[in-house]
C-alpha cells in the first residue's frame, strides 16, 4: 500500500470530524495499513495466480479486530449488524471499509458521545431499518441470550416473557414498538438499557488500553 503517512489536508479533515487527536489518526492509519496488508497476504490467490485485491477492512478482519482487540465477544447476529450498519460514507461502498469510514466508525465506537453511541446501538437493533425495534426483532436478538433449561418444553416462552418485560420498560409511548425517541428516553432513565439486546460497544477498560497503546506504538 502506498502513502505511508496521511496527507496533511486529509489529516486535518478527519481531525475536525472525529474524536481523535492527529497523532492518534496517524497511528490508526498505520494500523489500517497493517490490517489490509495482512488480509491481502492471507487471502487465497485467484485461479490465474494473481494476489487478491482487497480495498480496505474486509468482514473477516473486522470480526477479528472486534473480538481480539476490543473483546466484543457478542452474538454473531450482533457482530454482523455492527458490520452492516457501520457508516461507510459517500465513497465507502457497501463492502470493505476504506480508511475514512473505518476511523469515523472507531471514533463513535471508542469515544462517541451519548447520542452517537445511542444511535449506533439503535441501528444495530433495528434489523429491518424501519426506524423501530419491534417485538419480533427483540425476540430474534434476545433468543440466543437465554440458555435452554432442562425440562423446558417451550424455550421460546421465556424469550417472549423477556420481550414483554423489556417492552414495558422501553415503549414509552405505548404503541407496541420502540422508536429512537422511546429508546433515548428509556436509556436516560436506566443507562443499562443502552445494550439491552446485546453488546455493541467495547468496555471502558478495553477502550482505555487500546488508546493508551495506540500512540505508544508509533
Amino acid at each position: 500500500m502506498p502513502n505511508r503517512k496521511l496527507k496533511e489536508r486529509h489529516l486535518e479533515a478527519l481531525y475536525r470530524v472525529t474524536h481523535f487527536s492527529k497523532n492518534e489518526l496517524e497511528a490508526l492509519y498505520s494500523m489500517y495499513r497493517r490490517l489490509v496488508t495482512a488480509a491481502q497476504a492471507a487471502a487465497p490467490a485467484s485461479a490465474l495466480g494473481h494476489p487478491p485485491k482487497i480495498e480496505g477492512i474486509d468482514q473477516n478482519t473486522f470480526r477479528d479486530v472486534m473480538h481480539n482487540t476490543f473483546d466484543l465477544v457478542t452474538e454473531e447476529t450482533i457482530l454482523e449488524r455492527i458490520w452492516v450498519t457501520w457508516e461507510r460514507g459517500a465513497n465507502g461502498g457497501e463492502g470493505a471499509l476504506k480508511f475514512e469510514a473505518w476511523v469515523k466508525g472507531l471514533s463513535v465506537l471508542l469515544r462517541g458521545n451519548n447520542e452517537e453511541r445511542l444511535a449506533l446501538c439503535f441501528r444495530v437493533y433495528d434489523l429491518n431499518y424501519d426506524g423501530f425495534i419491534t417485538k419480533d426483532e427483540m425476540f430474534v436478538l434476545l433468543k440466543n441470550s437465554l440458555m435452554k433449561q432442562p425440562g423446558d418444553e417451550d424455550p421460546d416462552e421465556g424469550v417472549r416473557d423477556l420481550v414483554e418485560l423489556v417492552l414495558r420498560k422501553m415503549d414509552i409511548d405505548k404503541d407496541g414498538k420502540v422508536s429512537l425517541d422511546d429508546y433515548r428516553d428509556a436509556v436516560q432513565q436506566e443507562p443499562l438499557l443502552l445494550e439491552a439486546f446485546g453488546q455493541c460497544l467495547p468496555s471502558k477498560r478495553h477502550v482505555a488500553v487500546f488508546l493508551k497503546n495506540l500512540v505508544s506504538k508509533m
